[in-house]
Formats: structure tokens, C-alpha cells, sequence
């Protein structure tokens, strides 16, 4: 069944029940229909996307060390090794 923007705003939580159903829910804006909720498939979790990598993706124990000037170097980024670093500014209390 359709429902208008305003109607959707209205009964968000009824439509995401209907939804939960297993109905397709049509938002139209005047008559012409502009989105449609759907069930989300019950095997799409968060849980299951976090899982999909396991044991595929590791990294080194030393990845956020820093890097030698000889890294930089490799990197491309050797123009950083002559670079003074500079202190952040003072913050001044709010008043």
C-alpha cells in the first residue's frame, strides 16, 4: 500500500513493522511513488559483515611505529626527513 511522505513521517514505526513482515512498503510524494521499504534479508548482520574477513586480514605488530628516514625515503616522502616540527598553538581558556 502507498503512503505519502507526510504519512510516513507520521507512522515510521508502524511501516518498519510492515516491513518486518515481509511487505514492501511505497512512499510516494503526491502520486508518483519515490522509495520503498523493503525486509532486510535476516542474514545481512553486522555481525556477519565484521566475520566475512576473519583470518584473512592481519597486520604487523609494528604498523603504527614510525616509519625510518629510510622508509621516507622509499616512500616518496623523503622531503619530510628536513621538515622542523612545530609545537600546536596554546589554547586560551573559554570565557
Amino acid at each position: 500500500m502507498p503512503y505519502t511522505v507526510h504519512q510516513a513521517k507520521t507512522h515510521l514505526s508502524r511501516l518498519l513493522k510492515e516491513a518486518e513482515a515481509g511487505k514492501e512498503v511505497i512512499l510516494t510524494r503526491g502520486k508518483k511513488p519515490v522509495a520503498k521499504i523493503v525486509p532486510i534479508d535476516p542474514a545481512f548482520s553486522r555481525k556477519s559483515l565484521a566475520g566475512a574477513y576473519a583470518g584473512r586480514v592481519h597486520g604487523d605488530d609494528d604498523a603504527f611505529d614510525p616509519m625510518t628516514d629510510e622508509e621516507l625515503v622509499q616512500l616518496g616522502l623523503g622531503y619530510l626527513l628536513d621538515v622542523p616540527l612545530v609545537p600546536l598553538p596554546e589554547r586560551t581558556p573559554r570565557k
